[in-house]
């Protein structure tokens, strides 16, 4: 099934053929992290003095030892007072606790607004900040953006994007049919995305649809620029992406995906020159029925050896995802789609394969039943272009899916390897998972162990 006037939906392909898991569719973060503050860097306390203690006295005292002047400035509510010195010193901490007439002092540490980038649409991103579903992504941007780290995007191509330009990376095209890559010949060096439009009768399909985009949108949840006061920001806003075309006209092929998946990596692909910038993410929004292959578990095993994590999509079937491929294959992080309210999306497939949840958004249309309706806004804002079979202008759009959802677990990913270049894909997972919070809303049949918490799971490298 298709709701194309919002996005390209998942289909229920053949093994051998895979499609895109994707249906194409605030307010400011508001609290704040602390920074680490020492008793050396600072000139301003908190002290609690013990019941009787003569505080003037004591501060006099103090201060003549370290030749310091320390001033009393005012009691807080929680019975704490705040003192200041003339300028920072050692050891008057020490010195206050050693009185025996304060029961603690400590640093009144500097607090900071989250990062937050300038990008006019970033409110809409919902996604990323909402305290009730979105992936809390502010905080961990205080620690990272993702510098110094590739993410592959095995999806349809890339298209000329202002937010997206100065990002992509040298890629190449996987796709061997040239009808299905549009481009008159097979594999190439050119991964731009030709359209994935297709008419009627073609495809599997009884009605025509035009071309997604799919990949310009996956990778501008990745590593759309940030602070370029353009457009909207990627999770990974300092990633590079590296754009490596495995679908076009009515899907791609599992073995072009399992090459491809082997070449962006950094291992070796007969006929193919050496990929000069190995990623160590990979984003995989992009499957179809059946069990994992041998030869899409050899391909994950091979990108995993070389320290890669291969992140997948689980699926728009509203099914359990163990009957869907690369999502039911070992070695790759699993995503499922949650909506704004943080239940599991209607489409999203779940289960036991699934490792994690994040934002997938969900669009419901007036043609869908009364009390489903929801808005464009309600699902997931990213880079896109206006052609509707060929490229035409770069633009912004929402689309719903389990495809969305994936690249904001890869760009997680991005930024926990930025903080720790030395993390493998099973530490990757590990932490991943030990540091999501509880659905907010419901899952019926399992959506990993929660919704992916950017801010936790960063901050705990």
């Amino acid at each position: 099934m298709k709701l194309r006037s919002i996005v390209t939906l998942a289909a229920g392909a053949a093994v051998a053929t895979v499609a895109t898991l994707a249906v194409p569719a605030s307010a400011q973060t508001p609290s704040a992290v602390d920074t680490a503050a020492t008793q050396d860097a600072s000139t301003q306390y908190i002290v609690k003095f013990k019941a009787g203690a003569d505080r003037g006295a004591l501060l006099k005292s103090v201060g003549a030892r370290l030749g310091i002047s320390l001033t009393d400035q005012r009691e807080l509510a929680v019975g704490g007072h705040v003192v200041t010195a003339d300028r920072r010193t050692a050891g008057l901490l020490a010195a206050l606790q050693a009185s025996g007439q304060v029961e603690y002092a400590e640093p009144d540490t500097q607090m900071y607004a989250l990062s937050t980038p300038n990008d006019p649409s970033y409110p809409q991103q919902w996604h990323y900040f909402e305290p009730t579903a979105g992936m809390n992504l502010p905080g961990a941007w205080d620690l990272a953006t993702g510098t110094g780290v590739v993410v592959a995007v095995l999806d349809t191509g890339k298209t000329s994007h202002p937010d997206l330009d100065s990002h992509w990376l040298a890629g190449y095209d996987f796709i061997s049919s040239s009808t299905t890559a549009r481009d008159g010949n097979g594999r190439d060096a050119n991964p731009q995305d030709q359209g994935d439009w297709y008419a009627a009768g073609e495809c599997g399909s009884t009605t025509a649809a035009n071309s997604s985009w799919h990949g310009t949108h996956v990778a501008g949840t990745i590593a759309a620029l940030g602070n370029n006061s353009l457009g909207v920001a990627g999770v990974a806003y300092d990633a590079k992406i590296l754009p490596v075309r495995v679908l076009g006209k009515c899907g791609g092929t599992s073995s072009d995906i399992a090459d491809a998946i082997v070449w962006a990596s950094g291992g070796t692909v007969s006929g193919v020159p050496a990929n000069p910038n190995p990623a160590k993410v990979i984003n995989l929004s992009l499957g179809g029925s059946g069990t994992c292959s041998t030869t899409y578990r050899n391909a994950i095993s091979s990108a995993n050896s070389r320290g890669t994590t291969v992140v997948v999509a689980a699926g728009n079937s509203n099914a359990n995802a163990s009957g869907f491929t690369p999502a039911n294959c070992a070695g790759v992080v699993t995503v499922a789609a949650l909506d704004r309210a943080g239940n599991r999306a209607f489409y999203s497939n779940f289960g036991a394969t699934v490792e994690v949840s994040a934002p997938g958004g969900e669009v419901r249309l007036e043609t869908d039943p009364p009390g489903t309706r929801s808005t464009p806004q309600d699902g997931i804002l990213s880079t896109l272009n206006d052609g509707l079979t060929t490229p035409g202008n770069p633009s912004y759009t929402t689309y719903m899916g389990t495809s969305m959802a994936a690249p904001h677990v890869a760009g997680l990913v991005a930024l926990m390897l930025s903080k720790k270049p030395t993390l493998t894909p099973a530490q990757v997972l590990s932490a991943l998972q030990a540091h999501t919070r509880p659905i907010p809303g419901t899952c019926t049949g399992g959506c990993g162990t929660g919704l992916v918490d950017a801010a936790a799971t960063v901050a705990a490298l």
